[in-house]
């Protein structure tokens, strides 16, 4: 049978364009489908501008620190109308660099959106199909809202919070994961008035208990009023704001509502399940280890199929998927031990087990220490910053590291190049400390806080 394409991918995001572009420079004839904009969430309304907000943020906490060092600083109001037309014109370069890479790779590019018809059929939004030997589905997710919240329509969500006209004096942020939680230290330190409401007992759920108290603890000494165990009972918009009632009866009135409690495969109406391929829960695309689906044809790459939701996995996915299919090199995406970071303020870097995991595999001994830096203890500031290694007893293998610490995102990446090559304790131990620094502390913690048997 002769197809249109070798290959047709839906969703020019970060996974998607990797997939095409090796694809196509491979001499593959490749088109790809985009409805919204090239870059995907990472590069237009996650990742990039994200940070982007945390670097404005942190000049607030700089300014107040440097005044305390000795320089006479006198900082003024942010000027958020000029920060984000800046913002938009970097994500509009951004957008341009991945629209030309993979039309100059060979990628046809069609700014519409397209379904799954069949295993190999494809339906663009003008009504044209177009045929595929190979389709990948890499459209993302999308911010999940929960539906049975009366007035939830005067909300928004991560999608929309970088067009907001103008900087909210109050805002309140529902959710307790990154996103939240780094939205969170943005507005507090752009100086807004924040309030977050998170449901469960603790925020951060899914990472390391005691570095999730750690940053709760730091959250509410920075200013933000945190409240967990609480959530939205409804919201009425009135004059001079957003009324909101928390199912704790507390009250407030509010410029923003941002909802942030997760995320969810963005495969509704789709065509996925009509074309017979399986999803899971939420909605994810059930994949194999080489990121193919139950319909031999059609493969799944990035958060839709709800693996690890992180924009670098995406890649490696979609270079694994190029390799199996179209080079003939069976290979599988590695998951294990991928660094990550919160960019809270102050930053958690992870990567590996947590101690609740840990120590549910075997005997465990946990290293731990939390202090206040010399930057901090110089100026009489109370935070404190914490680095944890957890090591097996058994083999010495250290099977975690947690960073909570400004630049803790850089720090992260350096160790987990070491716990990937499988580094002891010993290892740590033997290597010689950086001092003066906050990331000697890393190789200086020789007693065990806690030993799990």
């Amino acid at each position: 049978m002769d197809f249109d394409y070798d290959l047709f991918v839906i969703g020019g995001g970060s996974g998607g364009v990797r997939a095409a572009r090796l694809t196509a420079a491979d001499g593959k004839k490749v088109a790809m489908a985009e409805e919204f904009r090239m870059g995907g969430t990472c590069v237009i309304r996650g990742c990039v501008p994200k940070k982007l907000m945390v670097f404005a943020s942190q000049y607030s906490h700089a300014a107040d620190e440097a005044a305390k060092y000795g320089w006479d600083i006198r900082l003024g109001d942010f000027d958020w109308p000029s920060f984000e037309s800046k913002l938009k014109a970097e994500l509009s370069r951004l957008e341009g660099i991945y629209t030309k890479n993979a039309g100059n790779a060979g990628v046809e590019i069609l700014h519409q959106r397209a379904t799954v018809k069949d295993p190999h059929t494809v339906v663009l939004a003008d009504g044209t199909e177009k045929t595929a030997k190979h389709i990948l589905v890499a459209v993302g997710g999308t911010p999940f809202v929960p539906d049975n919240v009366p007035g939830i329509e005067h909300a928004i969500t991560s999608n929309e919070i970088f067009d907001i006209p103008e900087l909210p004096k109050r805002i309140l942020i529902v959710g307790g994961g990154y996103i939240a939680c780094e939205f969170a230290c943005i507005f507090n330190g752009l100086g807004s008035e924040v309030t977050q409401y998170y449901r469960g007992a603790q925020i951060l759920r899914g990472f390391d208990d005691e570095a999730r108290g750690h940053i709760a603890e730091l959250i509410r000494g920075q200013g933000v009023n945190l409240h967990v165990g609480s959530d939205v009972e409804r919201l009425e918009k009135r004059d001079g704001g957003i009324w909101v009632k928390a199912t704790d009866g507390r009250e407030g009135l509010f410029d923003v509502v941002l909802y942030a409690t997760g995320r969810k495969p963005n495969t509704a109406g789709l065509g996925l399940e009509e074309a017979g391929v399986t999803l899971g829960r939420g909605g994810a695309v059930v994949v194999d280890e080489y990121s193919q689906t139950n319909i031999p044809s059609i493969f799944a790459v990035g958060d839709v199929t709800d693996r690890i939701q992180l924009t670098p996995v995406a890649i490696r996915e979609a270079v694994a998927f190029h390799e199996t299919v179209f080079k003939g090199n069976p290979m599988k995406p590695d998951h294990a031990n991928v660094p990550s970071a919160i960019f809270t303020q102050p930053e958690y870097g992870a990567v590996g087990l947590t101690e609740e995991q840990a120590r549910d595999e075997g005997p465990v001994e946990i290293y731990s220490a939390a202090f206040r830096p010399m930057q901090n203890s110089f100026i009489e500031k109370n935070e404190r910053v914490m680095f944890k290694l957890i090591v097996c007893a058994d083999t010495r293998r250290v099977l975690g590291c947690h960073i909570i610490a400004p630049h803790a995102g850089e720090m992260i990446q350096l160790a987990g190049v070491a716990i990937k090559m499988g580094a002891t304790k010993e290892d740590f131990d033997a290597t010689v400390a950086v001092h003066p620094t906050m990331a000697e502390e890393i190789v200086l913690m020789k007693e065990p806080v806690r030993v799990h048997k």
